[in-house]
């Protein structure tokens, strides 16, 4: 088998509203927007993020289907937690320690679920697997 080095370019996400879902990313995590027809296109970090607005066909994720953004601290968490919840976005969970950093669970419009995390706080034995680590 031949193996062709490759680089990920974007991820492609289904939106029965796509304005308002990028609208929330371009609001709380800082993405850049622009209009592609009715679909938007967000860009952070060299990654594009193509939010395809539909209406022909279910957009139904399976219940842990979610992406995920990492923030610096376990108070960057907190802050943004409790901007989220101000402006009445959908929780799942609270802010909580897990093995691999502190995190929680939402649901931007659209019906995608994003989790919030922090590695900054991730037990050591999981330290090692990261391939990049925050100060």
């Amino acid at each position: 088998m031949t193996t062709i080095p490759s680089t990920l370019n974007h991820l492609s996400l289904p939106s029965r509203d796509a304005s308002a879902t990028a609208a929330f990313f371009e609001r709380h995590l800082g993405f850049e927007t622009s209009s592609f027809g009715t679909s938007r296109i967000l860009k952070k970090d060299g990654l594009d993020i193509v939010i395809e607005h539909v209406t022909d066909r279910d957009v139904s994720w399976p219940t842990n289907f979610h992406i995920g953004v990492e923030l610096a601290s376990r108070d960057d968490v907190e802050r943004l937690h409790a901007e989220l919840v101000s402006h009445a976005v959908p929780m799942e969970t609270d802010v909580f320690l897990h093995a691999r950093g502190s995190r929680f669970f939402c649901w931007v419009p659209g019906g995608v679920m994003l989790e919030v995390n922090t590695r900054a706080d991730a037990e050591p034995r999981f330290r090692a697997t990261f391939a990049s680590q925050r100060t």
